[in-house]
C-alpha cells in the first residue's frame, strides 16, 4: 500500500518546494580560434568554427 498525504498542500508550501527546480545557467566557454564565449558544446555565433 502507497504512502498517502494526509493533508493537501498549501499552494505557498507547494511553490517553496518547486522554486529549488529551475534551469540552471548554462556553462560558457572561450572559443579556441576567436576567443569569445560560446557555450559548451555549441558552435560559435561569431567565426562559425567548432
Amino acid at each position: 500500500m502507497a504512502a498517502t498525504p494526509k493533508r493537501k498542500l498549501s499552494t505557498g508550501r507547494q511553490g517553496r518546494r518547486r522554486s529549488q527546480i529551475k534551469l540552471g545557467t548554462p556553462k560558457m566557454i572561450t572559443c579556441k580560434k576567436c576567443g569569445s564565449l560560446k557555450r559548451a558544446h555549441y558552435i560559435c555565433q561569431k567565426c562559425k568554427a567548432d
